[in-house]
């Protein structure tokens, strides 16, 4: 009897080892089958970042060109308004093509860091107006990340009201202060751009009266749904509101 039990102990013990190994080696295929994918994944994430780069990087190439070539024509024009118009768009190019060199030199190529990216967009604008050299600009924000859909219209905004500040607000090259102000909170963005300029009387302007910088702004407003709201208390002063949750945008 004693035998016998021993011998269903072994082959008990046995037949548990065999499971175990069994277990063992199931587990070990699908461990190696599992890596073998999230290898391939990988590789093929590496590719789409690569290519994504690749597309950031001619973007911004020919966004350049566009603007040298905008450069160009206007050394060849007379009349002022013209040059002027031509200039401007010019600044709204290199404000795009700006977004695209940063989201090539960035880790996120989804998303763009908008402080480091108004801060580089002011300087350049400032460079631009030689003539304004004693105005400052001034940025009041935390670092926030907005993805390609909400930053070129923001961009585009920012150029705008930047540009129309630098050719009207300081006559005479007097000094002053540009204020870039941005908040978020969990349902909204609230931008806020002034200048202690000489300001501007706001009066209600036909359509077809109003400059195409207006309405670039009031297009890009309602893109974004957003309300704009403009002040005279002190130099010009514009609010722009707009919904925004980090669900809303690309992870």
């Amino acid at each position: 009897i004693i035998i016998e039990q021993n011998s269903r102990i072994q082959w008990l013990g046995m037949g548990l080892i065999g499971l175990l190994l069994l277990f063992l080696s199931t587990l070990f295929y699908y461990f190696r089958r599992n890596k073998k994918i999230a290898d391939a994944l990988l590789v093929k994430n590496q590719e789409n970042e690569l290519l994504l780069k690749e597309i950031h990087h001619r973007v911004k190439n020919n966004l350049q060109v566009i603007s040298s070539l905008l450069n160009m024509q206007s050394r060849n024009i007379q009349d002022t308004a013209v040059r002027t118009a031509i200039l401007d768009s010019q600044s709204r190019v290199q404000s795009m093509s700006l977004i695209h060199q940063k989201l090539y030199r960035g880790k996120n190529l989804a998303a763009i860091e908008m402080k480091s990216y108004l801060q580089t967009l002011a300087d350049n604008l400032i460079d631009a107006y030689a003539e304004v050299e004693e105005v400052e600009v001034r940025l009041d924000m935390q670092q926030l990340e907005l993805d390609v859909d909400y930053a070129i219209p923001l961009g585009l905004i920012v150029n705008e009201l930047i540009t129309n500040s630098l050719k009207y607000a300081f006559p005479s090259r007097q000094k002053g202060a540009i204020e870039i102000k941005m908040e978020q909170s969990p349902e909204e963005i609230i931008l806020d751009i002034g200048d202690n300029g000489v300001g501007k009387k706001i009066t209600p302007v036909k359509k077809a009266e109003s400059g195409f910088g207006s309405e670039l702004i009031e297009l890009l407003t309602i893109q974004l749904k957003g309300k704009l709201d403009r002040s005279t208390d002190v130099g010009y002063h514009t609010r722009l509101r707009f919904p925004f949750s980090k669900s809303t945008q690309i992870a």
